[in-house]
């Protein structure tokens, strides 16, 4: 008899972007000119800190032993110290901050230690499919909550129903917003840390994008709210605001306790993010100040020249204030993943079709800003022949 697959393991969705680097390397095989939009994997390098100090931290041969969970001190606690700096929230590096190995496996981990089975989460729709992995391997039912235009792509927390609210122990917000590129303001965080706090959820705020903004903006922290790290987790990345994302380094924080049982889970699934890499970790925060703005304004530019060239294009996105993504309304109602095939095959043009992170994403498709300003403009102009 042949072994059986888990039934979570089949309710699993098909990941967004499988298939697509096998694609890439076949038109390229075959001379196609391919400008990729697809991934949220900037081309632009890391701050030269960082790389020095990895260099110099993997000729250690302390940094080659087993992090564990507690990790480099010397990262938590830069963690700690940036995180009082940009968001005034002070946390205990060693009971309120766990270093992760990117955020993605933290919000993954997260559900094993509070869902039981058939205990529902909330998840925006469309929205990162860890969040509802994690929900789905730990035994949880997802719930989607469609973002729509009319709601300003916001998870519309007044509309949940009430046989929701009863069973849910977990909501997952993340703003500034993958893919929708949306951004909230502190009130709607309280809104949604009342809601958690009154049925006794765990509000997990992912926050990879909080220092890539725009026009004045600054996302703000939910741990920022009085009381917030009560109920709330928030993940941080160094992926995109450093340019990281192969690094695979990031951290959670919140209070003792949600901390606690987060790293409790890890404990039985890995032993830590290289050590080497959280020092280099500790060059990128401490770099922030001096570094980062320059690396925001590279990426604005590229909205401000995607957004125009799209719109010369026929195309009608709107002007985010924060992430590396622009959310393009399809044109003419033609199914996401269609248009998106058609791109591909066609105009050697890689772009994710909003279908693919979910139904709620049917009608637009994600550009990533990954490229830079005249790969953009070319790839608005050759999307425009194919809506044409």
């Amino acid at each position: 008899m042949k072994p059986q697959l888990r039934r979570a393991y089949l309710d699993l969705p098909g990941y967004p972007l499988a298939g697509i680097p096998e694609k890439r390397r076949e038109l390229r095989a075959r001379g196609v000119d391919v400008i990729d939009l697809g991934a949220g994997d900037s081309d632009l390098p890391p701050p030269p800190a960082v790389v020095e100090a990895l260099r110099s931290a993997a000729l250690d041969p302390a940094h080659g032993r087993y992090p564990f969970q507690l990790g480099l001190p010397a990262y938590r606690e830069a963690v700690a110290l940036w995180m009082k700096g940009r968001f005034g929230v002070e946390l205990d590096a060693y009971s309120e901050i766990l270093p992760l190995i990117g955020s993605k496996e933290g919000i993954a981990h997260l559900p094993l230690a509070f869902l039981e089975p058939g205990d529902i989460t909330v998840i925006p729709d469309p929205g990162y499919q860890a969040y509802r992995g994690g929900t789905i391997l730990a035994g949880g039912v997802p719930h989607l909550v469609p973002l729509r235009p009319e709601h300003g792509f916001r998870v519309p927390l007044e509309e949940l129903p009430a046989d929701v609210l009863g069973r849910m122990r977990i909501l997952y917000l993340n703003y500034p917003n993958n893919p929708t590129a949306a951004s909230v303001d502190l009130e709607y965080l309280k809104s949604a840390v009342d809601l958690c706090r009154e049925v006794g959820a765990v509000l997990v705020h992912d926050h990879a994008y909080s220092e890539i903004a725009f026009d004045g903006y600054r996302p703000p922290s939910i741990l920022e709210i009085p009381g917030a790290s009560d109920v709330a987790v928030e993940f941080h990345s160094l992926s995109k605001t450093y340019n990281m994302t192969g690094w695979r380094l990031g951290w959670a924080a919140g209070s003792s306790e949600l901390i606690g049982a987060l790293s409790r889970v890890k404990s039985f699934m890995d032993t830590g993010a290289f050590l080497a890499v959280q020092a280099a970790g500790v060059a990128a925060l401490e770099s922030h100040s001096s570094w980062v703005p320059g690396n925001v304004a590279a990426f604005e530019n590229r909205r401000d020249r995607g957004l125009a060239a799209l719109r010369s294009a026929g195309f009608e996105p709107p002007t985010p204030k924060a992430t590396m993504y622009l959310w393009v309304p399809v044109p003419a109602g033609e199914p996401s993943l269609e248009f998106a095939q058609r791109a591909l095959d066609q105009q050697g043009v890689v772009i994710l079709p909003g279908g693919a992170l979910g139904p709620g994403g049917e009608g637009f498709f994600r550009i990533a800003l990954t490229v830079g300003a005249d790969r953009l403009e070319e790839a608005a102009n050759r999307l425009s022949s194919i809506v044409a």
